[in-house]
């Protein structure tokens, strides 16, 4: 059978001193850079490469290109409105869009969209 401790014999145990050694605290800290490190390569990453690629294709959009929005709409691009700065054309995520999307046209900025295909849509 199993025999329950008593809560003297509880104390005595906590109040025994701690064996040397004292290299605990160093390999919790090894222990925390391995989960950082693998949280980085695993998550943090490829959201990055991922984010990247987004706004690479946002900012080579053209006229003909099939897109989707951070709404749902699907819609081809019929115009993009770039901004000026000091007279000259730059490209920014807050550049106007206009899509086709059925028998309407929206408006809607660069940084909305949230899929870029290179093929227009058929219909």
């Amino acid at each position: 059978m199993f025999s329950v401790p008593t809560v003297p014999a509880l104390l005595f145990q906590a109040a025994a001193p701690a064996p040397a050694g004292g290299g605990g605290g160093m390999i919790f800290f090894i222990q925390m850079a391995v989960i950082v490190a693998i949280f980085y390569f695993i998550v943090l990453r490829p959201q990055r490469k991922q984010q990247k690629q987004l706004e690479a294709s946002l900012m080579s959009m053209s006229k003909g290109n099939e897109v989707v929005t951070a709404g749902g709409l699907i819609g081809e691009v019929i115009h993009v409105k770039e901004t000026l700065k000091d007279g000259v054309p730059v490209q920014t995520m807050a550049d106007r869009v206009t899509i086709r999307s059925g028998e309407s046209k929206v408006v809607v900025e660069r940084g909305r969209i949230v899929r870029v295909s290179s093929t227009a849509i058929e219909g």
